[in-house]
């Protein structure tokens, strides 16, 4: 019986060697992300600004597509004279907390999504005149109104964040974007 036990072994260990490897797990497959739109099914909207964090900023910006994105054009008032303001989307059409937190984070539609952390360049930036009212015309790229497209600003917030005494970059103003037509 001797000589049967290593043809066993050897037989067991060739199986075994001839086995495919384990295979490595594989993370999640990620959801599919939608194309981002290039128009959207609004033509205009209105951001009507209420202020934030006990500001007296306001305003009214009306929004159109235009080539690009979105342009918006308005008047705040309110703001710090001569001073420098930024004007951003943002998450969430909530603009229901004191200090406008309840808007989410920043919303940049060229990537359809948002964005956490400090953003950058002067493509939103808003100057106030000696009176401290800002007159607006700024492009918003990458973004359409309706839809439900991953860049549709409509029913997101946009905000004011301004040079506030004591508060640089508060969120000083909010509106709901909401499409009129």
């Amino acid at each position: 019986m001797r000589p049967i036990l290593p043809a066993v072994v050897m037989l067991l260990l060739s199986a075994c060697a001839s086995a495919p490897p384990p295979r490595a797990p594989q993370p999640p497959a990620l959801p599919e992300t939608p194309p981002l739109a290039t128009i959207g099914t609004a033509s205009e909207a209105v951001a009507n600004l209420a202020s934030a964090s006990g500001s007296l900023v306001s305003g009214r910006v009306t929004l159109v597509p235009a080539a690009g994105g979105v342009r918006a054009t308005g008047e705040i008032g309110g703001l710090v004279r001569n001073g420098a303001h930024s004007l951003q989307v943002h998450e969430r059409g909530d603009c229901s907390a004191a200090d406008a937190a309840s808007a989410g984070p920043y919303f940049d539609p060229q990537a359809g999504a948002e964005q956490r952390g400090v953003v950058g360049g002067n493509r939103d930036r808003i100057v106030a005149d000696a009176e401290g009212v800002a007159r607006v015309d700024l492009l918003l790229p990458g973004a359409v109104l309706g839809g439900g497209a991953p860049n549709d600003i409509a029913g997101r917030a946009l905000l004011v964040l301004g040079a506030t005494p004591g508060a640089f970059s508060a969120r000083v103003a909010c509106g709901e974007i909401q499409a009129t037509r």
